[in-house]
């Protein structure tokens, strides 16, 4: 999956944090609090081919079960499309 704009994730002391860079900055209001699954979704994103393919990757590290998963995704990347970052 590609993303649009150019954010770094950070963990300052225990919060996940997607920090605009480059004319990204100018374009966002602040920065993004997310919890550690997005952050991981996050992590995942460049390397995955679909929605599934995270909720896959997923499954193997949390112990939840696959609707959770599948919904966590989903509105992690709906988020995502309505900010214009996916």
């Amino acid at each position: 999956m590609e993303l649009k704009k150019e954010l770094v994730l950070r963990d300052i002391a225990g919060d996940f944090v997607l920090i605009p860079t480059g004319t990204t900055v100018l374009e966002n209001n602040g920065l993004f609090t997310i919890n550690e699954v997005a952050a991981r979704i996050w992590e995942l994103l460049p390397g995955a081919e679909s929605a599934a393919a995270l909720t896959d990757a997923l499954a193997e590290e949390y112990d939840a079960d696959r609707d959770t998963l599948d919904r966590d995704v989903a509105e992690f990347l709906d988020k995502l499309r309505s900010l214009g970052i996916l």
